[in-house]
């Protein structure tokens, strides 16, 4: 401390020589500042981000339409270019038989790779946190026992 004199009044004490409770007061106080600035950003950010998902999402939706109507047109010239050579009924019967065909190929690779993701439970993040709390109860244990 600074001494102090009759003819003085005391001084207070420069920002360098704070005391440690003051120092660790203010670190938490800014820590905390920075942690709520930091979250507001990442809301904002993670806000922004959402709409342009959403506006995208939107867009792929509409071109999935599209295109199936496209594959419906593309179906429809199938069967009319099938019906030069052969009756109607045989044409729609072809491209009708290729349809359910496709359809039944994509729905067993679909259900193979559903049977392949379940159980839908995240068995690395699992592992990663028994790994972490077996760790903490063997830094326990040898705290206990030094």
């Amino acid at each position: 401390m600074h001494p102090v004199t009759a003819n003085q009044t005391p001084q207070p004490r420069p920002a360098d020589s704070a005391s440690t409770a003051d120092l660790v007061s203010q670190a938490a106080a800014q820590i905390s500042t920075l942690v709520r600035d930091e979250l507001t950003l990442a809301k904002l950010e993670l806000t922004e981000k959402g709409k342009r998902a959403g506006v995208g999402g939107g867009l792929f939706g509409g071109a999935a339409v599209l295109g199936l109507y496209g594959l419906g047109l593309l179906l429809a010239l199938a069967v009319v270019l099938l019906n030069l050579a052969w009756p109607l009924w045989l044409a729609l019967l072809v491209v009708m038989v290729v349809v359910f065909a496709a359809a039944g190929v994509a729905a067993l690779l679909g259900k193979k790779k559903l049977a392949a993701a379940t159980p839908p439970v995240p068995s690395d993040a699992i592992a990663g946190v028994e790994a972490d709390v077996q760790t903490i109860k063997t830094a326990a244990q040898r705290g206990r026992h030094v």
